[in-house]
């Protein structure tokens, strides 16, 4: 297990995923938000479909990704509904697709549904980027390895832990539902999503064997992490060696 000892801003905001899946922001609030992403390069930035044209066209000359969700948030849409979306967000130019898993299916134990929809979705999305979010909070144990090793059948890139709406909340949580994932799925990435909101927690998670975090935090995170480890000065008094008399 890697301990992680992140060097600056730059090395931690390329572990976060900024996230604002707000359905009531504004036009002028999703661009204030995709200027502040700007400003710190996180690996990428999460928002709703609405918004992937414009992030492209803000973010055009950062190596920041465009990520979005299909099924967003319960999952519970027909295999072709999410199949088309993912297309519509690839043609609007996404560079990742976050699919909410059916968790009906999942505990009803139809895996070969699942594994369908999941391969189809594979294919719409091509050589991007595709996430599986599974909602962990919600899930039994053996429920959350299952959901892992689909996703890790179908060629998803990453697991991810939650929408937001039914997050991990503590880091034995976090830690847990990665040591499923290590175990059960290991040439899955894992994301963790929900709860992050300061720099100890994120290295905690990092520490665990998460490959990264996803955040509406984000912003926050790496500008303290700033302002503590790179904006501090201190200008030393002069000090001498010699007795004074």
């Amino acid at each position: 297990m890697v301990i992680y000892n992140i060097k600056n801003s730059k090395e931690l905001a390329s572990y976060i995923n900024y996230t604002n899946l707000n359905n009531m922001i504004t036009e002028k609030e999703m661009t204030e938000f995709l200027e502040k992403a700007k400003e710190l390069n996180f690996n990428s930035v999460v928002i709703a479909p609405t918004y992937v044209p414009l992030a492209k066209e803000i973010l055009k000359d950062t190596d920041i990704k465009v990520g979005s969700v299909v099924g967003f948030p319960l999952g519970f849409e027909n295999t072709e509904s999410k199949v088309c979306d993912a297309k519509s967000l690839i043609d609007a130019g996404a560079d990742e697709i976050e699919v909410v898993l059916n968790l009906s299916y999942l505990k009803d134990e139809k895996y070969d549904l699942l594994e369908k929809e999941l391969a189809a979705i594979r294919e719409a999305v091509g050589d991007k980027i595709l996430k599986v979010i599974i909602e962990t909070k919600a899930l039994e144990d053996y429920q959350k390895a299952n959901a892992a090793k689909l996703a890790e059948n179908c060629n998803a890139d990453y697991v991810k832990t939650a929408t937001g709406f039914v997050s991990p909340n503590h880091i034995y949580e976090n830690v847990n539902d990665i040591n499923i994932f290590l175990k059960h799925a290991p040439k899955i990435k894992i994301e963790i999503y929900g709860g992050v909101n300061e720099y100890k927690f994120a290295n905690q998670i990092l520490t665990a064997g998460a490959d990264k975090i996803g955040s509406d935090m984000g912003y926050e995170i790496v500008k303290r992490y700033k302002d503590l480890r790179e904006n501090t000065q201190v200008t030393p008094k002069p000090i001498t060696l010699t007795k004074k008399d």
